[in-house]
């Protein structure tokens, strides 16, 4: 480049470093986002299915006779929450949106989400207190803690993908910042 063409370069810096920010803060989920839309109808479904009993996801969310005649316990209430907000609405918006951002959210939720989920299961196979015996899981509860499980998984794969990009290109600029660096270094003290 020639020395008369590096000032008009120059006005043009910011404009695309903002336009690598912007790139850089986008995820392409590419065929996983079909995965992805799958597993969060499944998590719809899974709110009108019985999880245990009669209760349906629904029905927990809300809280209502249905859910205490069937005595759901904190975990359920707990899952069926991390499915509404992180399951389907972080991953919604993740896919809608295509934000870094809110990727990483979805995929810690859905991770969180998927042991309150097993830890669901496994509450409604064990005993409660007077050797209470209810109701075992239902289907909802499986498919829902099965498709937050496969949503954690296709998350993570979408998030690190982006991860490697984001240090591939911090390590650009670091090569090039310290080029710049150096060069001015080298016109400050005359060195050739």
């Amino acid at each position: 480049m020639k020395p008369a063409e590096k000032p008009g370069f120059e006005q043009f810096r910011g404009d695309l470093e903002a336009v690598e920010r912007k790139i850089a803060g986008e995820i392409d989920p590419g065929s996983r986002a079909l995965v992805v839309a799958g597993a969060v109808f499944v998590l719809l479904l899974s709110l009108i299915l019985p999880h245990a009993g009669h209760t349906r996801g629904l029905d927990i969310l809300v809280s209502d006779d249905v859910a205490a005649a069937d005595h759901i316990g904190l975990p359920s209430r707990v899952f069926e929450w991390f499915v509404l907000v992180f399951g389907i609405g972080f991953s919604a918006l993740a896919l809608v949106t295509r934000r870094w951002a809110l990727a990483w959210i979805a995929v810690a939720g859905s991770a969180v989400g998927s042991v309150f989920g097993v830890l669901s299961i496994w509450h409604r196979q064990t005993p409660g207190i007077g050797n209470y015996h209810g109701a075992g899981p239902g289907i909802g509860l499986i498919l829902a803690t099965l498709a937050i499980v496969v949503l954690t998984f296709h998350w993570i794969q979408v998030v690190w993908a982006r991860t490697s990009v984001h240090l591939q290109a911090e390590e650009q600029r670091r090569i090039a910042a310290a080029a710049a660096e150096e060069e001015y270094r080298r016109r400050l003290f005359g060195d050739k």
